[in-house]
């Protein structure tokens, strides 16, 4: 019998003049836009994990500066749950000339209201939350998520 347990993912909520930081990447069900996000690697803190994947997916270099909300979301059709954790941060540097992760198709930066729009093409219906949630306020000192090196 397999061990069932849920996908532990990052997300990076970045606004920047009312336009939210997102990439459009290839999926199995075609473009879908997301935040930069990814999964956890063995080892890596959640908050390390979140500057990982925005640098990777954006070439953005990012800085988190507090948890926006923890989100659990059993994927339709599927046994796959994700554990997201979002944070929210700034943008401190940009690396024009570094190659994406597989997949990615580009950076892109949308307003509200474009996500909205768009919302039959995103990943996942976290996109839209996570957005929604910072814009409400949602700010948690990054001390609530604790990580201990073995």
């Amino acid at each position: 019998m397999r061990t069932w347990k849920p996908n532990v993912t990052v997300a990076a909520v970045v606004e920047r003049d009312g336009r939210f930081l997102l990439v459009e990447e290839e999926t199995e069900t075609g473009l879908r836009f997301n935040q930069p996000a990814g999964h956890l690697d063995q080892g890596e803190s959640l908050v390390t994990a979140s500057a990982r994947e925005a640098l990777e997916e954006t070439a953005h270099h990012f800085r988190p500066e507090f948890l926006v909300g923890i989100y659990q979301w059993p994927k339709p059709d599927s046994d796959v749950t994700y554990l997201r954790f979002a944070f929210g941060g700034s943008i401190t540097g940009f690396d024009a000339g570094r190659k994406l992760d597989s997949g990615i198709v580009r950076a892109v930066w949308m307003t509200l209201d474009e996500l909205r729009a768009t919302r039959e093409r995103h990943r996942s219906p976290l996109i839209l939350q996570c957005c929604e949630d910072y814009l409400a306020g949602r700010r948690y000192p990054l001390d609530l998520v604790r990580h201990y090196d073995a």
